[in-house]
């Protein structure tokens, strides 16, 4: 797992609940990977937005993760952008969806990586062309 070299973000996971941690934690992981794959000489900048950890690189839309309602996770996307629209023709029957500005995931279940995956990846490619 990448270290966090960020202090303000450690300490926003440190106090998630323990079983938000873990699918939050492997979300992080599964950005910098992908960010690795398509960008490999870019560093990706881990900061809080609205208190919530963001992730982004040059030329992507920035990402945001965090519990969401009462007993869920999301990642979150601009949404002045036409991502979570694409998501949901692509995975109508997989992902729940927040509006135009987030997937919602349950944290008791196994996160549905393959599909999460291709949307990180199309959040840190959206501004290429």
């Amino acid at each position: 797992m990448k270290p966090m070299e960020n202090l303000a973000v450690e300490t926003i996971f440190s106090n998630y609940p323990i079983e938000y941690q873990k699918p939050l934690l492997q979300i992080r992981e599964l950005i910098f990977n992908i960010a690795e794959q398509v960008s490999p000489n870019e560093t990706v900048l881990e900061s809080l937005k609205w208190n919530q950890p963001s992730y982004t690189i040059k030329s992507a839309s920035p990402l945001r993760i965090d519990c969401f309602e009462e007993d869920k996770i999301a990642i979150f996307f601009h949404c002045q952008t036409t991502l979570v629209e694409t998501f949901r023709e692509m995975f109508p029957n997989v992902l729940e969806f927040s509006k135009n500005r987030a997937i919602v995931l349950d944290p008791k279940e196994e996160l549905p990586i393959g599909e999460i995956s291709v949307c990180i990846q199309m959040a840190l490619t959206y501004h290429r062309k």
